[in-house]
């Protein structure tokens, strides 16, 4: 059968819509075809099968894949590592040397994962182990080429995780974006705010002017798609999280909690206002904007002011 969720989004780069558990416009695969092949994340375990039919729909040849990319661990991004490079005998994979560790031992990353999202930890997959002697332990600026005028520039971008990476391609002057830049809802042109804690504000907000002062025309988003206007995007971002940042701040000069500030977010976020029945209607964001998401920058709030 013909995988028909594959998109030319640039030059040399293509874009697979992984449909974990059904859900299409979530997450998505980038594949970059130089001399050799680099994919940028690798989705959940549970996924796999349909990024590599995805492979073989783009006529990627297993041993062609030099890097596979994740921009951290969490399980919807870099969960599926372990398992891809099973079916990708040359492939090294690039994480921050902070993630590095657990995707070599996932076990504790799967408990607290289950602990935390529940049900949607199930719908993701359990992450198998990645071979250390495959993972590269990424820093900030690191270049990886390959080949034909195509390379990912690591662009080292905290603040949602203590270990993300964000990925830089000069050549088409385009960041793939992790969760770096929040969540991107191609379908209503909105950006919702992905801040889980440990979230750290004050790193994001330094992450995105970083982003930003690369002068980027496109982000890739792994949630999901391109999108031009890629630094106005970056600050508008910006602008969101300090939104909600204030919003927190009130809640808790007021002595209310969780639920008054997702209400309220509700209220003055004109962005979540307009996405806020898509939200409601997706058997994971549902769960997660306006409930692990508020609970970051909340939680943030309340411990560093």
């Amino acid at each position: 059968m013909k995988y028909m969720s594959i998109t030319e989004v640039g030059k040399k780069i293509y874009m697979i819509d992984v449909e974990v558990a059904g859900l299409r416009n979530f997450i998505a695969t980038y594949v970059l075809k130089g001399k050799s092949v680099a994919i940028v994340e690798t989705g959940p375990a549970s996924s796999v099968e349909n990024l590599i039919r995805g492979l073989k729909e783009l006529d990627v040849k297993p041993e062609d894949v030099s890097y596979i990319a994740v921009s951290h661990v969490h399980l919807d991004h870099g969960g599926g590592a372990g398992t891809l490079v099973k079916f990708l005998p040359k492939a090294k994979v690039i994480v921050h040397q902070r993630g590095a560790p657990h995707l070599a031992n996932p076990g504790k990353l799967w408990q607290q994962s289950r602990m935390v999202l529940g049900r949607i930890a199930e719908i993701y997959g359990e992450p198998e182990p990645v071979p250390a002697g495959r993972i590269i332990a990424a820093s900030d600026g690191m270049v990886f080429d390959v080949g034909n005028d195509v390379a990912l520039k690591v662009v080292e971008t905290l603040g949602h995780a203590s270990h993300h990476l964000s990925y830089y391609e000069p050549p088409s002057n385009s960041i793939f974006t992790g969760d770096a830049a929040g969540i991107y809802l191609n379908e209503i042109d909105v950006i919702v705010p992905t801040t889980p804690s440990p979230f750290r504000l004050d790193i994001a907000l330094e992450s995105l002017e970083k982003l930003a002062r690369l002068k980027p025309s496109v982000l890739y988003y792994t949630h999901f798609g391109k999108a031009n206007n890629a630094v106005e995007k970056l600050h508008t971002y910006a602008r969101q999280l300090n939104l909600w940042a204030n919003i927190a701040k009130q809640a808790l000069e007021i002595g209310e909690g969780l639920e008054w500030t997702s209400r309220k977010i509700v209220e003055i976020d004109e962005a979540v206002k307009k996405a806020r029945e898509y939200i409601e209607g997706h058997k994971v964001l549902g769960e997660t904007v306006l409930g692990e998401s508020v609970r970051g920058v909340f939680d943030y709030v309340k411990n560093f002011g």
